[in-house]
């Protein structure tokens, strides 16, 4: 499938048996292609050190240790006797590894240790389905993916924070100082770390209550007591009064080490619940946290916004045509060209099945209609080789509407949809409604 636009952004190198691999590569990458990342295999372990030195740094790198003694080529058969921890060393330094081990290797605790000694990022005991493998490989992706911003709302007396080690680990603290309008400040900021300190907590004990019960709550924030003194009574009066996790307050180092570390499972889980897992994008309920999330911030700052809605065309015909696997690859394709024509602050959702939403941050309605119709000619210049020779071209329509126009994500959604009806009436692969001349 010849194409300028990479299908897929991520990629496991799997060093593994020959036998294996001819048992099992097809399936692993039609599994893998369904988490939008692929697999490429190796029988050799110089070949696999040559692919892994030569990784851009978006791969996972995984090791089937039964193989390892038996994949030595380069090496005189009398040297085949090298102890595991000589093996590893012939591992190229700076990059961590996936171990695959007998359930026999799991029951040693000594090579457990080995293994976490050796830059290891995870093991795995075999025998383990092509299905689950690959799944739990995905996971490993979305918990390498550390960079979103984690904002931090913190109520109490400012101080004995390590504020840069925060900011380098893409932690925004956000200091307030009032606990009868905390929530109003959750509700507006929409925080994912919330730290009340211990002496706010003694004043008003029914804080993480408040903050909890809303409706609308976000269920992936973490509500945290910050205490100065330990206080084994006050622990478990703040635990027992809704608050996730007790943390010491007195090392700003320590503390900083215990925030990164919440910080990272707060991203993970957000991915895991926000995001769509066969393209990365945000999925329904993502999308409508972060929109109303924009739409807030963009009636602070008095700034417009274009909301658009597409759908590929004749998706079902498609399908019918050459296979849902093959409607899946044009999914795929599609997010990628749609995502490298995103700005900094728009975001992108598969919505559902094959319907996208696309919101441009602080754009007019008429320059939305254009940058959505860049993206339509874009994805319709792409070439799919449905079979050996035969390449076809595909295209999507779309429709539009624009806050402050509409208030709301309902709203907008509602109006662009209708928009997105408009133009698959009209005749399919193009925008409505057409910007006035």
């Amino acid at each position: 499938m010849p194409s300028n636009v990479p299908l897929y952004k991520y990629r496991a190198l799997l060093l593994s048996q020959s036998f294996f691999i001819k048992d099992n590569a097809a399936e692993l990458r039609l599994h893998a292609h369904k988490y939008d990342f692929d697999m490429a295999f190796f029988s050799e372990v110089s070949e696999f050190v040559a692919a892994v030195e030569g990784d851009a740094g978006n791969g996972l790198f995984v090791i089937d240790l039964d193989a390892l003694h038996n994949m030595q080529a380069d090496m005189q058969d009398r040297r085949k006797t090298l102890m595991l921890g000589e093996l590893l060393q012939r591992l190229p330094p700076g990059r961590e590894y996936v171990y695959l081990q007998s359930s026999r290797q799991g029951g040693r605790y000594l090579l457990q240790q080995k293994l976490v000694d050796s830059h290891c990022l995870a093991y795995a005991e075999k025998p383990i389905a092509n299905d689950v493998l690959v799944d739990k490989l995905f996971n490993l992706f979305v918990q390498q993916k550390r960079g979103e911003l984690v904002r931090l709302l913190h109520l109490g007396e400012a101080g004995g924070f390590d504020e840069d080690c925060l900011r380098q680990a893409r932690i925004e603290l956000i200091p307030h100082d009032q606990a009868q309008t905390l929530h109003l400040r959750v509700r507006e900021l929409q925080p994912d770390l919330v730290l009340v300190s211990d002496a706010e907590f003694a004043r008003t004990d029914s804080l993480a209550r408040v903050l909890k019960k809303n409706i609308e709550a976000d269920p992936v924030r973490e509500i945290v007591l910050l205490q100065r003194q330990p206080d084994a009574a006050l622990m478990q009066r703040a635990l027992a009064n809704g608050f996730d996790a007790v943390l010491p307050a007195g090392d700003p180092g320590l503390l900083c080490a215990q925030l990164v570390n919440r910080a990272s499972k707060i991203r993970i889980s957000k991915d895991l619940i926000a995001k769509d897992r066969a393209t990365g994008l945000l999925n329904k309920v993502g999308l409508q946290k972060k929109a109303q999330e924009l739409i807030r911030q963009a009636a602070r700052e008095e700034c417009p916004m274009a909301f658009g809605v597409i759908d590929i065309d004749k998706f079902k015909t498609i399908n019918d045509s050459w296979g849902h696997y093959f409607g899946d690859i044009v999914i795929k394709r599609l997010a990628v060209c749609l995502a490298s024509h995103l700005g900094e602050r728009d975001l992108l959702s598969r919505f559902g099945g094959e319907e996208f939403v696309i919101v441009f941050w602080d754009c007019t309605l008429e320059r939305g209609w254009h940058r959505l119709n860049a993206m339509r000619q874009a994805f319709g210049l792409l070439p799919f080789e449905v079979r050996s020779g035969d390449v076809r071209r595909f295209s999507f329509s779309g429709g539009m509407a624009a806050y402050p126009a509409c208030q709301t994500e309902n709203a907008l959604f509602l109006r662009a949809d209708a928009m997105l009806y408009e133009a698959k009436q009209g005749g399919r692969d193009r925008i409505c409604p057409m910007p006035s001349a």
